[in-house]
């Protein structure tokens, strides 16, 4: 049995890009294996969007350096040629702590502009959190690992790059040779939830909507008892993918320590406001901008949704972009009681777009969704958590198995292959294309 948070299908990123990471060469198989190859809008890697991003400092616009030569030429908002940084941390020596935040491992290797301004942003732009309490073995495990086995961020990149499985498929092949750098569907990426519960439901698979767990409580015979408020049911092993503080809740008195380590994984809430304008024109052309939390504490970032994808523009067309606020001024206002309303969040919306991008005419639609505590924070010392949960699921044999965003990766291509992972352990085998 899997416990999964509702998968609204309007709004799992209804035209948001997806941006490849690590298991993106999975997530492709299985958009395959439902079927969508021809639904899928790629961005090649030639594309302004593929190849521009920019950082809003200083109440302007910069492009971010691409390729080698961009290394070593005047790159604002730094005031020096990134090169520097990078000879800088080729010459640093290997850090001692088991962990470390985010800030200060950037600081102590390539800077403190790189920390204060790039790494800041990435935060804010990736996990919608705080470089300075963030934990850079969890969130960015490859710097970390770079670090810690070769002694350098780069060589570690450089030389110890993993190779993953050479997984293939027509789509695969078009990926590679084409150099995509992020996709969508034609209809946002709510397709895939929706391919993905006709795939299953058309297998015997049930799907339970709208019945929210209560408990878990483990019987006699090893098998759990699962209630769904009025009712419940039995199964041999349950995959939990809800946020892990809302496994904590659930799991019965003899899981106390495992519920302690789960509380402590914390969540922060984003609001996302789609605006769309007619006869409006960006000042630059790209993926998006993020910006540091110097800037603006609010404004996570913007992203370009009509560069990369003008199929979804719709009739008539009109320039769309997505708005992504949060950070320390949303946990201030949750904080206070304030109403979160709509119209709060639009109005800083469209301020953000007037005021970073010159779109100053009212938008001619907007869409606004407030996610509550959508994105887990790997805090300093994450991984010890991850352990110590590990360590008691095996010593008590229990038949759960851990996946989703609140573990190794809040992306949706870490989600699909948390949830393969958590397969494989559950079954001890690898799952089929049809399982």
């Amino acid at each position: 049995m899997v416990l999964s948070s509702n998968l609204d299908h309007e709004g799992f990123g209804r035209r948001e890009p997806w941006e490849p990471g690590p298991c993106s060469w999975a997530f492709r198989e299985q958009v395959s294996e439902l079927g969508l190859d021809s639904e899928v809008l790629p961005v090649r890697g030639d594309h302004p969007a593929a190849q521009n991003r920019f950082l809003y400092v200083g109440g302007a616009l910069h492009a971010l350096p691409t390729g080698l030569r961009g290394l070593f030429r005047p790159s604002p908002p730094f005031s020096k040629p990134l090169f520097w940084a990078g000879l800088r941390e080729l010459t640093k020596p290997r850090g001692k702590e088991a962990d470390e935040t985010v800030h200060s491992f950037a600081q102590r290797r390539l800077g403190p502009e790189v920390a204060t301004l790039a790494m800041d942003s990435l935060c804010r732009g990736v996990f919608a959190g705080n470089s300075r309490e963030l934990s850079i073995r969890s969130c960015f495990p490859s710097l970390f690992q770079a670090e810690q086995t070769h002694g350098s961020i780069l060589l570690g990149l450089l030389l110890g790059a993993e190779r993953s499985p050479q997984l293939d498929s027509a789509l695969i092949r078009q990926a590679r040779a084409e150099r995509w750098s992020q996709w969508s569907f034609r209809g946002g990426l709510e397709t895939l939830p929706q391919a993905l519960d006709t795939h299953l439901t058309s297998r015997g698979v049930s799907i339970l909507r709208g019945q929210p767990v209560s408990g878990l409580n483990l019987q006699a015979d090893g098998r759990w008892k699962v209630s769904l408020g009025d009712r419940s049911l039995e199964a041999d092993h349950v995959i939990s993918a809800v946020p892990a503080s809302v496994l904590s809740k659930l799991l019965p008195a003899e899981a106390a320590p495992l519920a302690h380590a789960l509380r402590t994984i914390a969540a922060v809430s984003v609001a996302v406001v789609n605006l769309q304008y007619r006869g409006a024109r960006l000042p630059v052309q790209g993926f998006g901008h993020l910006v540091p939390s110097s800037e603006d504490p609010g404004v996570l970032g913007i992203v370009y949704d009509s560069v990369a994808f003008p199929e979804q523009d719709g009739s008539p067309p009109g320039l769309r972009v997505t708005v992504m606020l949060g950070g320390s001024w949303l946990q201030t206002l949750e904080a206070s009681g304030c109403v979160l309303s709509q119209e709060l969040f639009q109005r800083q919306a469209q301020e953000a777009a007037a005021t970073q991008l010159g779109l100053k005419e009212p938008p001619s639609h907007c869409l606004v969704h407030l996610h509550k505590n959508c994105i887990p924070q790997y805090m300093l010392g994450h991984w010890q958590k991850l352990e110590s949960a590990s360590q008691f699921l095996a010593a008590q044999r229990l038949p759960l198995t851990l996946a989703g965003a609140s573990y190794e990766g809040v992306a949706v291509n870490d989600c699909i292959e948390s949830g393969r992972q958590a397969a494989v352990r559950a079954l001890g085998t690898e799952p089929k294309a049809d399982s």
